[in-house]
């Protein structure tokens, strides 16, 4: 009863449809055949008028609206004494939204998918508090939103873990893969980050909250899809491109139609078959099909828009560490300098790091674990955008605190005069560390080419990229190599953000594709025709600055989305012109007198439903899954 109430206060004019239909009917069963035409007729004409209103408006606003097919269809079929046929195109133009409805619920699953997932309670730990012989944890519910940064949570087995969170427990087995796709379980270990989204596994485990629900991860992922799912102004331009064609070519074969014949019946019946429906729905349904079926792998695509453009994208410009590159490079060696043993400097340099969105942040993390090396607990941290992280660390039972940084060797400079840079090898890459103010040593580790690098390439290339080219802040002698093993023939290196922008707005041929990570890439993905961020992190400026987003990290979801965006494209135009070539099939069958315009209306909706049905399609089949 509940979901009659609901439908009947969302579809008002459906039921009013229907039940004006039931009336004329009864009407005509109890023999009162001359006033059924009366009333049937009355009400198709105050909904064409309705209609016509805010197709008025429209016409204002600069929209040539395509509901004066419907509108005209409808006054005339009345006019003509068809006033059962104008019913049942009344039937279309206000089942048009429910229909719409419908479709686009069924193109969205995927995305909806996720928002369902999002986590809305946290449990607060309190305390303890005596229960006979033992102690049990005081607890209480809060809404995620309510969760203060600082605050212990306590994540059954099971649950959600509600925000970005520090592990106090020993050790923590969280499946992550609504996060990163991979679907074996991951250990982590206290003092980690854990992202909020993660599935606890079979154990209680304790965290305090390291960042507010808004800044949290998967929250970050639901309001990129949020973004996603409300995106239709671009949409509509595809289906724009023909509208006014459309609607003028209709208008001349029914005028046609009435003018050889002589028959006013005939403009009736020709444009009761002339259904806009495939472009006011089909269009949009297989776009957002498109989007539900690029989240399923792991691609929050932000617009319809952006789909369109992926088809026609000709030029791709890639970044280097944590694109080409893993992002997830191996411990090469410790420089310490004043004193410091390498041990204490990699531990230093992974206490700060955990509090980092930086790619390489995760992988001095996981160094300092293989050395054995215990992460110490930070009092305060801060990230700073581009150039590193610095936090207050807990360095004694006494509550002694020490300010490390991590970072740039131009950012630690300042605080660190005495920095020397240190020696590395093509391929190295160094992380510096200070600690209060004095110049401690530095990590060096070596990044390692992504193992489906070169095929993504390759596939690039066969879906019709013609120009690919890195740009990278790195140095000519790390990068090059890269680029010429995996047949990238132009490499800019040593680019700031400000060189990235400038070279990538001077690419041809043109839509490109600009692949990035990291918070220097943001400028350049938001300008870029196409900003794709790899592997990104929820709350990163990157995310929030790209047209694509890819959960997953992984480079092969490049090639997967441009083949979503021309797969997408190709049903789009295959719905739109399918329903316009029957349409127009129908209007020639009509224009010669072999179509009544009751039946004619009626198959007018079966043209609806086939575009409908064809635009479904770029939801992509149930059994297609991420690789």
């Amino acid at each position: 009863m509940a979901r009659v109430r609901t439908a009947l206060q969302a579809y008002p004019l459906v039921f009013a449809t229907v039940a004006v239909a039931a009336l004329g009917l009864l009407l005509l069963a109890t023999g009162a055949r001359s006033t059924a035409p009366w009333i049937v007729g009355g009400y198709a004409l105050a909904i064409a008028a309705w209609e016509a209103v805010g197709m008025i408006r429209q016409l204002l606003n600069g929209r040539a609206g395509l509901d004066i097919l419907a509108v005209t269809a409808i006054t005339a079929a009345v006019l003509v004494g068809e006033p059962w046929a104008a019913l049942v195109v009344v039937l279309m133009l206000t089942g048009g939204a429910a229909l719409e409805d419908y479709a686009e619920n069924r193109s969205k699953r995927e995305l909806t998918a996720l928002l369902r997932k999002a986590p809305q309670q946290a449990t607060l730990l309190l305390g303890s508090a005596a229960s006979g012989t033992t102690l049990e944890a005081v607890t209480t519910e809060v809404p995620v939103d309510a969760v203060e940064v600082g605050d212990l949570l306590l994540v059954r087995p099971g649950a959600l873990v509600p925000v970005d969170a520090i592990l106090v427990s020993d050790q923590a087995v969280l499946d992550e893969s609504s996060l990163t796709g991979e679907s074996l379980p991951v250990e982590r270990v206290a003092g980690e980050r854990v992202a909020s989204g993660a599935v606890n596994g079979a154990t209680a485990v304790t965290m305090r909250a390291a960042a507010l629900a808004s800044d949290s991860e998967y929250q970050q992922i639901v309001q990129l899809v949020e973004q996603a799912a409300g995106s239709k102004a671009k949409v509509v331009r595809l289906a724009d491109r023909y509208a006014v064609p459309f609607t003028l070519l209709s208008l001349t074969i029914a005028g046609i139609a009435w003018a050889v014949s002589g028959d006013a019946v005939r403009f009736a019946e020709v444009l009761v078959v002339a259904t806009p429906c495939p472009l006011l729905i089909a269009a949009p349904v297989a776009f957002l099909g498109g989007m539900s079926r690029a989240a399923r792998f792991g691609l929050i695509v932000k617009g319809g828009g952006t789909l369109e453009q992926l088809s026609r994208a000709r030029s791709a410009a890639f970044d280097k560490t944590g694109t080409i590159t893993s992002g997830r490079p191996v411990l090469e060696r410790v420089v310490a300098e004043g004193g410091i043993s390498e041990d204490r400097v990699l531990q230093l340099a992974a206490s700060a790091e955990v509090y980092s969105s930086h790619v390489l942040a995760s992988s001095v993390v996981a160094a300092a674990k293989e050395r054995g090396c215990s992460l110490l607990e930070a009092m305060h941290a801060e990230e700073v955008a581009t150039n590193g992280v610095a936090a207050s660390l807990a360095v004694g039972t006494d509550g002694t605190t020490t300010t490390v940084r991590v970072g740039k060797p131009s950012w630690l400079r300042e605080y660190a005069p005495a920095l020397t840079p240190a020696s590395l090898e093509p391929g190295e890459l160094a992380i510096y560390v200070a600690v209060d103010d004095r110049f401690a040593g530095a990590v060096v580790m070596r990044d390692q080419v992504r193992a489906d690098a070169a095929q993504a390439l390759a596939d690039l290339r066969g879906l019709g990229i013609e120009r690919t080219l890195m740009v990278t802040g790195d140095v000519e002698a790390t990068a090059s190599p890269i680029a010429a093993r995996l047949g990238i023939g132009e490499v800019h290196a040593e680019c700031r953000p400000s060189d990235k922008v400038r070279i990538v707005s001077e690419v041809q041929p043109r839509p490109l594709i600009m692949v990035g990570d990291g918070l220097n890439d943001a400028p350049v993905l938001a300008a870029a025709d196409i900003g794709f961020a790899m592997g990104a992190r929820g709350a990163t400026a990157a995310s929030e600055s790209a047209d694509i987003v890819n959960r997953y990290d992984s480079l092969s979801s490049l090639p997967r989305a441009v083949l979503v965006g021309k797969d997408t494209v190709r049903i789009a135009l295959q719905s739109i012109w399918l329903g316009i070539i029957i349409s127009v099939g129908l209007m020639l069958v009509a224009a010669f007198g072999f179509l009544p315009a009751l039946v004619g209306a009626w198959l007018q909706e079966v043209v609806d439903l086939v575009a409908i049905l064809g635009a479904l399609r770029a939801v992509g089949p149930r059994s297609e899954r991420r690789p």
